[in-house]
């Protein structure tokens, strides 16, 4: 028998190899360097296979590169690797996903800048990066780089109804990651139109001519995007492709400055008082007051009332309500020395209301109020909101309050958190009043002019039984306006 040639015998062994090793050999980047070979077409009426043969001399190690992690921006210093896209050994592209990093503001994912294949990578999952370190080792072939790129070698595919049309002699250029995703998904790079430079074959073409065969609807326009994404119901591709972010809007330019400004009197008052407040361990307790027969009232006196010159508000009810409690309650309006070590319980019902005015926050007090009657309080409620208006409070006005309410309802809210006055021991805050329906002594629903309170109280002296009560008689008085009658002096 004539000795049989080398090139005969290659050929008997390519026909023994099985076909997940040959694919495997051909897709040797040390062997796509040496140029053409010989090719191997198989033909059977299912199936038509395009085989490369390859040689066996040596190609020697590109250059090493170490891929470094660059500045991502914001003042960014370190990361932590939340995935790999690729391990040792893998062949990687210009612009194919290395890894997802996450930074303290958002989550990044990094892209190669060289093709060649993964020699190490330098973190594990979890991991602490840093910027300037490398992340991986990339080999790179100066050879494989500056060759024409070959026709592609496809996998065995089986045709349903007539074997796949050849497309003889013409040259498929592709980077080995699209040739990757045709792979997965059994398409002929044959039979995709390139829309690349010189009709090379983009990652787009994959997902448009899938899209075409399977009738699936893309979850984007597919036009020139640099790293498309891949919805998983489209290909079942095992490797994780990141999500694009949506394009960065551009923001308006702010060309305002900052501006700092001393605190004026009132503002340092307020810091120096709210601050001793800090100290006072603070009790809540709130409650819901039915306002319908004292909106009744009210709409019946305020016409005389203004007939002598006063607006009647329903806060001339609130406070005299409130002084009717204190003389069952007087512990609400005493004070407490610095030490906590005594107690005073004051004689003089000086009840404060805090005002919203153009210098700040002000209390002013409407003193002996035990005293007064609803309109007498009305009137002194009248001529401080006038100064009060006018930035011409007196230290006489300002000072000697033994109790405080809040009516922050004037401006808007329902419940509140208010705070203590130093040296007084609680504060009530009134909210808005509301229309709300409500069941009558007969099981009817009716219309309810409904009005919430919160008070604090100083927890050290005040227990919560005792302010529970007090609220209780002060909104007895308000629901039932004509039982103030038989307190009244």
């Amino acid at each position: 028998m004539a000795a049989m040639t080398p090139a005969r015998s290659s050929l008997r062994i390519l026909r023994r190899l099985p076909r997940v090793v040959f694919h495997r050999l051909q897709q040797c980047p040390r062997l796509q360097a040496l140029g053409p070979a010989p090719v191997v077409h198989i033909s059977t009426p299912l199936t038509s296979i395009h085989w490369r043969g390859f040689r066996s001399s040596h190609v020697a190690s590109g250059q090493v590169l170490q891929f470094k992690l660059s500045d991502i921006g914001e003042g960014i210093m370190e990361v932590t690797v939340k995935e790999w896209y690729v391990k040792k050994g893998d062949r990687v592209s210009q612009f194919d996903s290395i890894c997802e990093v996450q930074s303290d503001k958002a989550s990044v994912t990094i892209t190669s800048r060289y093709d060649g294949v993964i020699r190490k990578l330098y973190y594990d999952v979890d991991a602490i990066a840093h910027v300037g370190s490398p992340l991986v080792d990339i080999e790179t072939d100066k050879a494989l780089e500056d060759a024409p790129e070959e026709d592609v070698v496809e996998t065995p595919a089986i045709s349903h109804k007539q074997p796949h049309r050849e497309i003889k002699d013409q040259k498929t250029q592709a980077t080995p990651a699209v040739r990757r995703l045709a792979i997965e998904n059994n398409i002929k790079l044959s039979e995709v139109v390139g829309t690349g430079k010189d009709g090379r074959i983009l990652k787009e073409d994959i997902i448009s001519f899938l899209a075409k065969q399977t009738g699936a609807i893309l979850p984007y326009e597919v036009e020139k995007t640099p790293t498309p994404v891949i919805s998983t119901a489209e290909t079942p591709s095992k490797e994780k492709t990141p999500i694009m972010a949506p394009p960065a809007i551009p923001l308006p330019i702010f060309s305002g400055k900052d501006r700092t400004e001393p605190l004026n009197s009132f503002q340092k008052a307020m810091v120096k008082t709210m601050t001793a407040a800090l100290k006072i361990p603070h009790f809540g307790y709130c409650d819901e007051v039915d306002l319908t027969q004292l909106v009744r009232l009210r709409s019946e006196l305020k016409d005389l009332a203004k007939s002598r010159g006063v607006k009647l508000s329903y806060m001339p009810f609130f406070i005299k309500a409130a002084s009717l409690g204190l003389l069952q309650f007087p512990v609400l309006n005493a004070s407490v020395d610095e030490g906590c070590q005594n107690i005073t319980f004051k004689a003089s019902h000086n009840i404060g209301l805090a005002m919203d005015t153009p210098q700040g926050l002000l209390v002013p007090n409407v003193k002996s109020v035990q005293a007064l009657s609803v309109f007498d309080i009305a009137v002194e409620l009248n001529r401080l909101q006038a100064l009060g208006s006018a930035g011409q409070l007196g230290t006489a006005d300002l000072t000697g309050g033994t109790f405080t309410l809040s009516n922050i309802g004037s401006i808007g809210g329902t419940y509140a958190k208010p705070v203590i006055l130093p040296r007084e021991v609680a504060i009530g805050a009134l909210g808005k009043s509301q229309v709300l329906p409500r069941f009558n002594s007969c099981d009817e629903i009716v219309k309810a002019y409904i009005m919430n309170v919160s008070w604090s109280a100083d927890h050290r002296v005040i227990d919560g039984a005792t302010m529970s009560r007090f609220s209780n008689l002060w909104r007895s008085y308000l629901e039932n306006p004509a039982s103030m009658v038989l307190d009244l002096k």
